[in-house]
């Protein structure tokens, strides 16, 4: 029993072992672009060009619930990343119910460029890439918006928007703002890829991906791609994308099932980490995990129809 629990014991260390490095080295690529990014916003605010901002915006924006300048989260994440959008949303006056509209906005549209490149090279059109995630995006902001309860989100204030007395406190309040999410982001990202080294070391994973196997067909997708779905949803569609290149170049699944697996990954991966993201700031995990998975579901049914229909044509 000792020896198991020893054995146990090491396999445990042994994980930690290899993830925390690779955890420091991608939190530090994380905050070297979330750092910049909310200095950028802080001083924007300061000079009054978010006002501006806002007053372009608005028209556009009002109508999914969101006041103009929270704009600027959205094309900050659209750019960059989900912890980059976090950094914005913690320098505007949003509250509650703005911030999930917003959550679900930048789950299902974020770090366009690196993901867009990597399902291109597992099959899938770039252009249809864009376009699907971000016309989603504006789908799941216009959905929350007419479900989510205004009575009580909208009253849960969440950040105020901050007066500044001179260009030295815009860098104090950076640098104090700075150092918790830097920490939050360490803490975050080192948890996540511990417990990902775990599933893998445990065969957790390929118990996974029995479990979901039977999922696979009613979403649209081949029952063969199951183990790829739990990565896409685990680790996400970045870290896990040496797994889905390396299966596509050895034909161990084909590009046509990869291709499906990308229309719903496009639009809902990463329910394990970017949630849980924005789970830390208030935001409920039910009301940005299910509706985009729904809206997933959806895309992968209109994409296959759309082929058989084009495929009837020729």
């Amino acid at each position: 029993m000792n020896e198991k629990s020893r054995s146990v014991g090491g396999r445990l260390k042994d994980c930690f072992q290899q993830s925390w490095l690779r955890a420091l080295k991608t939190a530090w690529w994380m905050i070297r672009i979330m750092l910049p990014v909310s200095l950028v916003v802080m001083f924007l605010q300061y000079f009054g060009l978010l006002s501006y901002i806002s007053n372009f915006l608005t028209p556009v924006f009002k109508h999914i619930g969101l006041p103009g300048e929270s704009a600027l989260v959205y094309i900050t994440s659209f750019f960059l990343s989900v912890y980059a959008a976090i950094a914005v949303i913690g320098t505007l006056a949003l509250d509650m119910r703005e911030i999930t509209i917003l959550a679900i906005m930048c789950l299902i549209a974020h770090n366009m460029i690196i993901e867009t490149a990597i399902q291109k090279r597992t099959g899938s059109s770039a252009v249809r890439v864009v376009i699907v995630r971000t016309v989603c995006s504006f789908v799941g902001a216009i959905l929350l918006n007419l479900i989510l309860p205004k009575e009580t989100l909208a009253n849960v204030s969440v950040h105020k928007a901050v007066q500044y007395t001179g260009l030295l406190n815009v860098l104090e309040v950076w640098f104090n703002g700075s150092f918790w999410i830097s920490l939050k982001v360490v803490i975050v990202v080192t948890s996540l890829m511990f417990i990902q080294k775990i599933l893998d070391e445990f065969g957790i994973m390929k118990v996974l991906s029995a479990i979901f196997r039977p999922l696979m067909k009613p979403m649209g997708l081949s029952e063969k791609i199951s183990f790829h779905w739990i990565i896409a949803n685990t680790i996400g569609l970045t870290y896990g994308s040496a797994i889905m290149f390396e299966q596509v170049e050895t034909k161990k699944i084909s590009l046509k099932d990869a291709d499906f697996l990308n229309q719903h990954i496009a639009v809902s991966h990463s329910l394990l980490e970017d949630t849980l993201l924005f789970v830390t700031i208030g935001v409920s995990a039910v009301w940005i995990t299910f509706p985009r998975v729904a809206i997933a579901i959806v895309v992968v049914w209109l994409y296959r129809a759309e082929q058989k229909i084009f495929k009837n044509s020729i």
